[in-house]
């Protein structure tokens, strides 16, 4: 029986990386919005301002967080399998519904408040109801390998990105600059992807725990007892973490949704060979080795150490890149531009991967889907403030230096909500 249980745990992660694969894909947002913001003038048809290119991004990843929360707690009830699936029903729709915008969204207002509904609102609430479920099983298979089996799921997630960068750029580029047909094309896509993935996803009998391990007693699974949202949200440790992931998260969000952008700034090669894709490809990679090496790292150095580490060099980063962006247009300054994202790609996987972690260790696993939502409510926060830090800085300066900036003082934040964990003895 128990080499039956340690076999599912391993067909659980691979079902929960294909779910993940399909759900990155918010992170491929560049590719429409690169499409919706290039003017006439400039070999494209929509020419929207960059803040309204932003909108459609922010809704995804609000509603992602919002309905996280009511996903963790009905997948705690149902399992993770049903609410996946119909997590994959709706991102799918989402999708298809979106691909309509070239018809009925004539002017930009109305293009804008229909992909915030349909790509959104919709789509993202496909991409909350589905994330949740592979973390919070796998958490329940692997308690012993909290944030190396974290990093390695939420991997997919950023590799998804990597893989759809160059399908969102193939599909439009092959729709001659629309961006409806491939709306449509990725909505069959993931509704197939998400839903069969789904179907592999299941929890462990109560009280199952893998062959030779005891459960730490420092932990709160240590106890035997889970802690409820409503005890979680009373403690200091929620809100240290709640506030770190806030201010981490919105530095990343923001350069993963406009990295393409700022290189273009930079360096005229970046248009002229399309480089776009392979700039925010590399950072993906960057992105999903990030969630396994820094959900590693924390099982040895623990999550607070590892937090601290990896928002210092999240910070170094973000003042690198407002540095970049300020020297003159030249060619090969988009390969400075790639180490700086990628940099920051690598440090901001990493959240995924220690802060669902850091919830199991200190509020427990058995109510890890509830809790988890409720922290994962930062992120919804973050992409809203990304999206408004990029696109009203750069609408009123023509400049991403003080976007940078600005998210730069947010890494150092969230440093100083990590040293105040470790002074409190949080672990």
């Amino acid at each position: 029986m128990m080499s039956e249980n340690v076999g599912n745990r391993y067909l659980v992660m691979l079902g929960a990386i294909i779910v993940q694969l399909c759900l990155g894909t918010i992170y491929a947002w560049s590719e429409f919005q690169n499409a919706l913001k290039l003017a006439a003038s400039e070999g494209g048809l929509y020419g929207w301002l960059v803040l309204n290119t932003q909108w459609p991004f922010a809704a995804g990843l609000a509603s992602f967080a919002v309905f996280m929360v009511f996903a963790g707690r009905w997948q705690d009830k149902v399992g993770p399998r049903k609410v996946a699936t119909i997590g994959g029903v709706l991102l799918g729709l989402g999708y298809m519904l979106a691909s309509l915008v070239d018809i009925l969204a004539l002017d930009e207002i109305m293009g804008t408040l229909y992909l915030v509904l349909t790509y959104g609102v919709i789509g993202g609430a496909g991409i909350g109801f589905a994330y949740v479920c592979p973390i919070a099983a796998l958490v329940k298979w692997f308690p012993d390998k909290k944030g190396s089996v974290s990093g390695i799921a939420v991997a997919g997630f950023g590799g998804g990105a990597l893989i759809f960068l160059y399908v969102e750029q193939y599909l439009i580029e092959s729709a001659g600059g629309f961006i409806g047909q491939p709306f449509l094309i990725l909505g069959i896509v993931y509704l197939i992807g998400v839903i069969l993935g789904a179907q592999v996803l299941t929890t462990p009998p109560e009280g199952w725990v893998p062959e030779g391990w005891t459960p730490p007693e420092t932990t709160a699974d240590g106890s035997g007892k889970g802690v409820m949202p409503g005890e979680m949200i009373k403690t200091g440790t929620f809100w240290l973490l709640w506030l770190a992931f806030i201010f981490a998260a919105t530095a990343g969000l923001m350069t993963l949704g406009n990295v393409k952008s700022a290189a273009a700034e930079v360096d005229p090669l970046v248009e002229l060979l399309g480089l776009g894709a392979l700039i925010g490809g590399i950072m993906s990679i960057f992105n999903a080795a990030g969630r396994i090496v820094w959900g590693a790292a924390s099982d040895k150095l623990g999550r607070v150490m590892t937090m601290m580490l990896m928002f210092l060099i999240l910070a170094i980063a973000m003042f690198g890149f407002a540095y970049v962006v300020t020297l003159p247009q030249a060619e090969g300054m988009w390969m400075t531009v790639t180490v700086v994202a990628s940099i920051v790609g690598f440090c901001f996987g990493g959240n995924f991967a220690l802060f669902p972690s850091a919830t199991a260790d200190y509020f427990g696993s058995k109510n890890v889907g509830k809790n988890y939502g409720v922290v994962f409510t930062a992120y919804g926060i973050a992409g809203v403030v990304g999206a408004l830090v990029a696109g009203s800085f750069v609408d009123l300066t023509q400049s991403y230096f003080l976007a940078f900036v600005a998210t730069g003082i947010l890494a150092i934040l969230a440093i100083i909500l990590t040293i105040v964990m470790k002074i409190q003895g949080t672990k």
